[in-house]
């Protein structure tokens, strides 16, 4: 069976002690934590999860236009695959699964070369950020974004294309139901597509908001993940429906995605997970 994580991305600009100490608190098994290990402290980071009990299970890699695996400029390519490999270190030194990848940077909705040009670069850095991986013990794991926020990779087939011409163990497609919610016709059959390529899961509703506060049905989704014998870790990254996305986490205006949210996401997915093993019989996971 699975394990159940949360995004520390949540949080704002929360300590990551205190996002520990939340995530923790509400029964969570581990605890995804936002990649900047230049500014991050490891001997913290490490005393804070031995603290509260929990594991560190992934690492969420964040792409900018300094970071960008197919931008058009060299320096900028290198340097996302310098930060994807402190990622990789970051996540090893933790005992961390999983680096999350996408090739361009976020927002960025429009080619700056030729396409295929830029599908070269972006598996040439996959297989080169894949074997390091490998070395390390952790799996890269590549995310489909919606339109809005990419154009490259979008659904799951193009994932498992690229995936497929890097052919490692070690480079894997990471599921996102928001991302699918808009771009797959039927989020359970991209699941059972993926199969065992499946490296990691992202869950939130329609709106981004916990599972259970949209419209997304998740009784296929997880009966989807469950056939198809997946046991990595299942996590939320939620965001709030603004403009400000950062601004609103950072402040007071969405007090929500804190304790109700962390709180919600873990029991609506486990009460589905328990019916469709034969337990306890599932509620729509509000309080």
């Amino acid at each position: 069976m699975f394990r159940y994580t949360y995004n520390t991305l949540v949080y704002g600009d929360e300590p990551l002690a205190k996002s520990i100490e939340r995530v923790a608190h509400d029964g969570y098994d581990g605890v995804e934590i936002v990649g900047e290990p230049a500014v991050m402290s490891l001997p913290d980071i490490t005393a804070a999860l031995e603290a509260n009990g929990i594991a560190a299970s992934s690492i969420v890699s964040i792409y900018t236009s300094e970071r960008d695996i197919v931008s058009s400029s060299p320096s900028v390519r290198r340097a996302a695959v310098d930060y994807v490999k402190a990622n990789i270190e970051f996540a090893s030194a933790l005992s961390a699964n999983t680096v999350t990848f996408t090739p361009t940077a976020c927002m960025k909705i429009s080619p700056e070369a030729d396409v295929e040009q830029e599908w070269e670069w972006a598996r040439s850095a996959a297989i080169e950020l894949a074997s390091f991986a490998g070395q390390a013990g952790v799996t890269l794991a590549l995310e489909p974004w919606n339109r809005y926020e990419t154009y490259l990779i979008n659904r799951t087939e193009q994932a498992l294309r690229l995936i497929d011409e890097v052919d490692s163990p070690h480079f894997k497609y990471m599921a996102d139901t928001f991302h699918m919610s808009i771009e797959e016709a039927d989020i359970a059959d991209s699941l059972r597509a993926a199969g065992s390529a499946l490296g990691h899961v992202h869950l939130a509703d329609s709106n981004r908001a916990a599972p259970g506060y949209g419209h997304t049905d998740f009784v296929p989704i997880m009966r989807a993940i469950l056939d198809i014998g997946y046991t990595g870790w299942i996590s939320y990254e939620l965001l709030p429906a603004a403009g400000d996305v950062w601004g609103v986490l950072s402040g007071s205006g969405a007090p929500e995605f804190k304790e109700p949210y962390t709180r919600e996401s873990i029991r609506h997915t486990k009460a589905i997970v328990e019916s469709l093993m034969g337990g306890q019989s599932h509620d729509d996971g509000r309080a």
